[in-house]
């Protein structure tokens, strides 16, 4: 994992097309804008996990409603 320090107002470059930029510090936050290809997907991690739980969850079946759909 490569660890960079950056100040308001600047920028890193990811490969050729992709530029994050800081715009805002605040009390133990960072506002940043990031431009990037639209079909790139750009999501915060914790949104994509509480995706995933969801989605796990919806597959939970309740075998005891199967065996009711025989009567």
């Amino acid at each position: 994992m490569l660890v960079l320090t950056r100040k308001k107002g600047q920028s890193l470059l990811i490969g050729d097309d992709i530029e994050i930029s800081v715009i805002k510090l605040d009390d133990g936050s960072v506002k940043l804008a990031i431009s990037a290809p639209k079909e790139l997907s750009i999501l915060r991690k914790e949104l994509v996990k509480e995706i995933e739980d969801e989605n796990k969850n919806a597959t939970i079946i309740d075998l005891s409603i199967l065996k009711n759909l025989n009567k």
